[in-house]
């Protein structure tokens, strides 16, 4: 049964991986033995949390803005250089934006699409050689992106003035649907979690303001934990979740289905 779910001596590229709900994934990798890179657009913090974070194990910092095909290509280069295989890619970078519906501008819409969306698509392309190496019909390799409860609920998906997030979060979920069944075929599975209520930085002022409202209008009268966030994507990683390809699992407490 240890074995079953040991992510032991994997190798892990986690985005958007120095703070949030990435942090958390990284922290559980990197606590469990994955030799896991993180990257994240500001090379300072990155470099600190993964200071912080070979404490535990072994992670190493490789900043990279994302946003832009060249971040993407340079990130994908950068592993490329260091590794030869990669056994889990976690797509945790991502950017929201709010602003009334008629003043709603164009370079917003865009930032959080291309972020959200794009960069996923196009640095799983960029990796997909070193996600070929490691993947076997027995243990594939495995990329996780990260959707939310936004993307699946129809109503008050996102809070007031939000309509770029929840419709790429939308978008990230059919995104894999559609790389699973393209890539499962050669030992690479796809699977998003989708996260209600955590402690990020998107839900910071959330939390701060109506923390206790949120918990409590939870099935599970909390919010989630790191360890809820970490123990999902180790599911994902180990050898227990080999059969699992192209789902959205909701990590929310209940929130979609009881609501």
């Amino acid at each position: 049964m240890n074995d079953l779910f040991s992510v032991s001596g994997k190798i892990a590229l986690v985005t958007g991986g120095s703070r949030g709900i990435g942090l958390m994934i990284a922290r559980g990798y990197v606590a469990n033995g994955v030799k896991t890179y993180i990257s994240s657009r500001k090379a300072e913090i990155c470099d600190k949390v993964a200071a912080e974070l070979s404490k535990e194990g072994t992670c190493i910092s490789l900043p990279a803005d994302v946003s832009e095909m060249e971040g993407v290509v340079a990130l994908a280069n950068a592993l490329k250089s260091r590794e030869e295989r990669l056994d889990i890619l976690v797509n945790n970078a991502g950017a929201t934006w709010g602003a009334p519906f008629a003043e709603f501008p164009e370079s917003g819409w865009d930032k959080v699409m291309d972020l959200n969306v794009k960069s996923i698509f196009f640095l799983t392309k960029e990796l997909l050689p070193l996600l070929r190496r490691s993947g076997t019909p027995e243990d594939p390799a495995r990329v996780i992106n990260i959707g939310s409860i936004a993307g699946l609920r129809i109503g008050g998906a996102g809070g007031d003035n939000v309509y770029s997030y929840p419709a790429s979060k939308a978008a990230v979920h059919h995104l894999t649907h559609a790389l699973a069944g393209r890539l499962s075929r050669e030992n690479i599975t796809v699977n998003a979690i989708a996260p209600g209520p955590f402690e990020s930085k998107m839900m910071a002022e959330a939390l701060r303001t109506r923390g206790d409202a949120i918990a409590a209008s939870n099935p599970r009268g909390r919010i989630g934990s790191p360890e809820d966030m970490a123990g999902t994507a180790i599911y994902l990683a180990s050898r227990a979740g080999a059969y699992t390809n192209g789902v959205v699992l909701p990590l929310d407490g209940g929130i979609t289905a009881c609501s």
